[in-house]
């Protein structure tokens, strides 16, 4: 479950979906609630997951074009030699 700043939600459900939420929750040791804050917490880092794995794989196909496209400026008012020369630690 999320730690901070908690907000609270209303929800309707069936008398029948309540009743199994509650007695899901119940063999799980949690509160209706807690239940439900899992479910939804599950879900939103499922997605999220998803969604790096996603930009992960466009990052990989096509950093390549991109680069050749806009080039890359590391180091912005430096010239690439410099940078390839410069020491990587100045100690």
């Amino acid at each position: 479950m999320l730690l901070g700043m908690s907000k609270q939600t209303n929800i309707r459900l069936d008398e029948a979906v309540k009743a199994a939420a509650e007695e899901r929750a119940k063999r799980r040791g949690l509160s209706l609630q807690g239940y439900v804050a899992d479910l939804i917490e599950q879900d939103v880092n499922e997605s999220r997951a998803a969604f790096m794995a996603g930009a992960a794989t466009f990052l990989a196909e096509y950093a390549d074009r991109f680069e050749t496209e806009f080039g890359e400026d590391r180091y912005p008012g430096l010239s690439v030699e410099s940078t390839r020369t410069a020491p990587r630690d100045a100690a």
